[in-house]
């Protein structure tokens, strides 16, 4: 649900996703609430996986435990090219804190912070 990482700096991550017409979140035209909430736990997992290339160590595995304070403002147009930023808060044994920004020709189409499980 990414096409791409477009920036890692530590605990940031920006990725971008253009919107095909076929993909399984699509309906009507637009990239559904799910979605975009799929989207950004991919940029999350891409993140973690990045590091952990960059660290010689085993990619881990990820679950979403929680979504919290998701808000949706506008639904992206199939054919339309997302940016993707995730933040990485704190991290307390296998849970991890992730802040999400879905924005499309720099217009905030939604937000959330989600829970991640991550598995050694």
């Amino acid at each position: 649900m990414i096409s791409g990482i477009l920036e890692a700096q530590g605990p940031f991550t920006r990725s971008g996703l253009h919107i095909s017409d076929d993909n399984i979140f699509v309906q009507d035209g637009v990239l559904t609430p799910p979605g975009l909430m799929e989207n950004i736990a991919q940029t999350a997992a891409a993140s973690a996986g990045y590091q952990a290339v960059q660290d010689n160590a085993p990619v881990p595995m990820g679950y979403i435990g929680a979504v919290k304070d998701l808000e949706i403002f506008e639904l992206p147009p199939a054919g339309a090219f997302i940016e993707t930023t995730t933040q990485v808060g704190h991290a307390v044994f296998n849970a991890t804190m992730v802040t999400g920004k879905v924005t499309w020709n720099g217009k905030l189409m939604a937000q959330c912070e989600m829970k991640i499980f991550i598995t050694p």
